[in-house]
C-alpha cells in the first residue's frame, strides 16, 4: 500500500512541527523576566546561596527549556554558569564567540541592565546560534539570561 499526503496536509503537518520546536525555545522577554528574578536573588540571598541555585541544573526555577543564568564580576571572572560549570572562577573576559566578538567585554561594560548580542552554543540544538542576553549589574556582579534567535 502506497501513502501519499495531499501538498496542503504535508504543509500543515510541517508547519506544526516548526510551531512545537518554537515554542521549546524561550523568547527575550522570558529571559528579561528570568534575569530580572535572578537580579532581585542575588540581591536577597547573597552570592553563596543565589550562585549555588544558578548552578543546580535541576533546580527548573533557573533552568527553563534554553533559559539559564550566568553570572560575572566585573573583572569578567564566571562567577555562576547554568550549563558550564567548568567556567565558574576562569576569566573569560577575552572568551570570543565564532564571529571573533569579545562579548564579555560589552557584557561587563553594562552600567545599569543592556541586551548584548553574540553568537553561542545553545544547550539544547548543540548548535551555535544567534543569542540576545539580558545583563542586569547588581553591585559590582552582572547577572544574565539570554534567549537564542527564534
Amino acid at each position: 500500500m502506497r501513502l501519499s499526503f495531499p501538498p496542503l496536509m504535508l504543509g500543515a503537518a510541517l508547519l506544526l512541527a516548526t510551531n512545537t520546536w518554537a515554542a521549546e525555545r524561550a523568547t527575550p522577554e522570558e529571559a528579561k523576566a528570568m534575569a530580572i528574578k535572578a537580579a532581585a536573588v542575588l540581591k536577597s540571598a547573597g552570592p553563596e546561596k543565589a550562585f549555588a541555585a544558578f548552578d543546580a541544573k535541576d533546580n527548573s526555577e533557573w533552568h527553563d527549556r534554553d533559559l539559564y543564568v550566568v553570572v560575572l564580576d566585573f573583572h569578567g571572572v564566571m562567577l555562576a554558569h547554568g550549563t558550564n560549570p567548568g567556567l565558574i572562577g576562569k576569566s573569560v573576559i577575552d572568551l570570543k564567540d565564532v564571529d571573533g566578538k569579545p562579548f564579555n567585554r560589552d557584557i561587563i561594560a553594562v552600567t545599569d541592565a543592556a541586551w548584548v548580542d553574540y553568537k553561542w552554543q545553545n544547550p539544547l540544538t548543540k548548535a551555535v546560534e544567534a543569542k540576545t542576553s539580558y545583563q542586569i549589574r547588581v553591585g559590582d556582579d552582572l547577572v544574565g539570561v539570554g534567549a537564542y534567535a527564534r
